[in-house]
């Protein structure tokens, strides 16, 4: 099976999100009629996105697509932990920096302000 389990489980993902996503819509929409039926939208959401589901993965155009997604992601090198953390801790450092930066010129504005109108 290969490759084409993590194909097969991307379409199960999707699916339900798609269907968390339609009973969410189903709940607005039938909100501005009537107060929503909870088992009716939880059909109609499922049902909706099972469908959706189904015709997208049954569609070759799609399912290659979804192929060649799993197969570039296999040649991706991820970062290590290690290179993770530091690239974390940068980018902490860098937004104190600019934080401080940023509060000394408003600081300054503020005085500079105060100073022209008053």
């Amino acid at each position: 099976m290969g490759e084409r389990k993590y194909v097969h489980l991307m379409f199960l993902a999707g699916g339900m999100i798609a269907a968390y996503v339609f009973i969410q819509t189903t709940d607005w929409l039938w909100g501005f009629f009537a107060k929503p039926d909870a088992m009716w939208s939880f059909f109609l959401g499922v049902g909706g996105a099972s469908v959706l589901t189904y015709l997208l993965w049954r569609s070759p155009r799609v399912f290659s697509l979804a192929s060649e997604v799993v197969a570039e992601l296999r040649k991706v090198t991820w970062p290590t932990r290690r290179e993770t953390t530091q690239a974390a801790v940068v980018v902490i450092i860098l937004v104190i920096i600019v934080s401080i930066a940023l509060g000394l010129m408003d600081m300054f504005w503020s005085w500079a302000t105060t100073q022209i109108l008053t």
